[in-house]
């Protein structure tokens, strides 16, 4: 028996399972009414109550229904609502400028378009969709409650549920169609890799948006565990909602636990303290970091790696019980590294370091992009895009995104690693590292570094530490500091653009 696996499988486990279970504690902070907190059985209620407007709309299966919104119950409500019947739900980064959701919503060919109440006069002009709704008070009177929608007439788990644009560090966003089959084994692998069972308390600390949250509004109602909104992100209210909610576990970049952990000092004891684990990802925090979240707040630290092409679990590093005892730094460094492979997951480094990726979680390809999806999955491979190592014990550990590998006197040199190393100063609050054109060398490398409040140190003084933690090539040459680093809408740093003022005499080359 093949029975195909498909979106609607979560919140059908849901209501039947824990039907009497708290499914989601809205924001009550934002500018629309927030939607009452729900149990499954009521939020099985709502889902419906979208699909039966949708088909009101005329919105026939395979149609695109773009979402532009911060973390809300009713972000989470569309992500089950539009591909639980076959549509194709299309989540957009609420950060994007107008002209950049204009893109998505004019390539994607959107019919439906929801907009968040706080951006709607931003996005007054984005044209193009068939209907366009402010979620909230406006996007209500879509329900059509006691209506049964119609049901998906031939479920496909090969078809595509949603397509997520990437933010892009070299050209426009290309839309990332991941299958009915690529979010429920992402969704499984996700939870059970990180633990999550039925008594856990989620906070979306990460943007839902964001590769469908990385799986966790999927993965979360299938296991019956209950949802806390945040919509903004802000540490000390992290730390309120963590013992307010009696929060177990939450997901985020290495920036939302930094702002937590300089939160910290104003709670006694620490909410949460030997009962939360975090899940940490988007880019290799620093190891001092990592030590600092079990040392200063007593959470668990766990990292994986993946991207929007693959759902994106490829691997995940969790506390390995035979290190219960070592010390804090040894720990921390071991988990810097990105971890072994996820279940179903096969990588290898090509010859010149690029990571590969075979899984079930790849995505079906680019939309309307068949040149780039070419490009992307050859052979059978997915090629990452980063630069890699995998040790004896079969642990990733990410050198860098390709184009970025500095190579200085016939040497390659980690970025990443120069930047952990100078992050450990304490008056570096940001660093971000480039190669830039050297007669002597071919390439240098140049520190971009902006300063902790209130701190002071000099040129001299950061080059002098690195050079007492890394061999002499690794060391910057020179350190420029900077009030901002500036990032993509996703926090990426589009090094390309950083490096490109100092290229400009090789005719826009970056390699020397």
């Amino acid at each position: 028996m093949r029975v195909p696996l498909i979106v609607s499988d979560f919140l059908d486990r849901a209501v039947t399972a824990f039907g009497d279970s708290t499914a989601i504690v809205d924001e009550p902070d934002q500018p629309a009414a927030p939607v009452a907190t729900t149990t499954y059985r009521q939020f099985g209620e709502r889902v419906r109550a979208w699909q039966a407007g949708l088909d009101a709309l005329d919105v026939e299966p395979g149609a695109r229904v773009a979402v532009v919104s911060h973390n809300s119950a009713r972000l989470q409500e569309l992500l089950h609502a539009v591909p639980g019947t076959g549509r194709i739900c299309v989540p957009i980064n609420f950060r994007l400028r107008p002209h950049e959701v204009q893109f998505i919503v004019d390539h994607s060919e959107a019919d439906v378009l929801f907009v968040d109440p706080e951006l709607d006069a931003d996005l007054k002009d984005v044209k193009g969709a068939r209907h366009r709704f402010v979620l909230g008070e406006e996007s209500e009177s879509v329900l059509r409650f006691g209506v049964e929608p119609r049901p998906w007439a031939a479920p496909d788990e090969d078809a595509t549920a949603t397509i997520n644009y990437t933010s892009g560090t070299t050209a426009s966003p290309k839309g990332v169609q991941l299958t009915h089959r690529n979010i429920w084994i992402n969704a499984v692998t996700f939870s059970m890799h990180v633990r999550l069972y039925e008594r856990d308390v989620l906070m979306h600390t990460l943007p839902m948006f964001h590769c469908n949250g990385w799986g966790m509004p999927y993965a979360t109602v299938g296991l019956g565990a209950t949802n806390v909104v945040i919509r903004k992100i802000d540490g000390a209210e992290i730390l309120r909602r963590v013992e307010r909610h009696g929060v177990t576990i939450m997901c985020g970049a290495p920036a939302v636990w930094a702002a937590t952990l300089d939160a910290a000092p104003e709670f006694d004891p620490v909410p949460g303290r030997d009962r939360v684990r975090i899940v940490v990802a988007g880019a290799p925090p620093p190891s001092r970091t990592i030590q600092r979240i079990g040392d200063e707040l007593g959470w668990e630290f766990n990292q994986i790696y993946g991207l929007t092409e693959t759902a994106p679990l490829l691997t995940v590093n969790v506390p390995d019980p035979a290190d219960d005892d070592a010390p804090g730094e040894e720990k921390a460094r071991k988990m810097s590294r990105a971890g072994k492979p996820a279940l179903g997951v096969k990588l290898r480094i090509s010859d010149d370091g690029e990571v590969l990726a075979r899984s079930n979680v790849v995505m079906a390809g680019y939309w309307r992009n068949p040149d780039a999806t070419a490009e992307a999955i050859e052979d059978g491979w997915f090629h990452t895009g980063d630069g890699g190592s995998m040790d004896e014990a079969g642990y990733l550990t990410i050198g860098d995104r390709k184009k970025d590998i500095i190579i200085t006197g016939g040497e390659n040199v980690n970025s990443i690693e120069v930047e952990d190393t100078l992050f450990s100063h304490p008056a570096v609050a940001e660093v971000a590292i480039i190669g830039v054109p050297s007669e002597k060398w071919g390439e240098t490398i140049k520190a971009l570094v902006v300063l902790a409040p209130g701190a002071e140190v000099t040129e001299a003084e950061l080059i002098a530490h690195c050079k007492e933690r890394l061999a002499g090539y690794k060391a910057p040459t020179s350190v420029e500091f900077r009030k901002e680093i500036p990032r993509t809408a996703t926090g990426k740093i589009q090094k390309f653009k950083l490096r490109e003022p100092y290229w400009k005499e090789l005719g826009g080359r970056q390699v020397n």
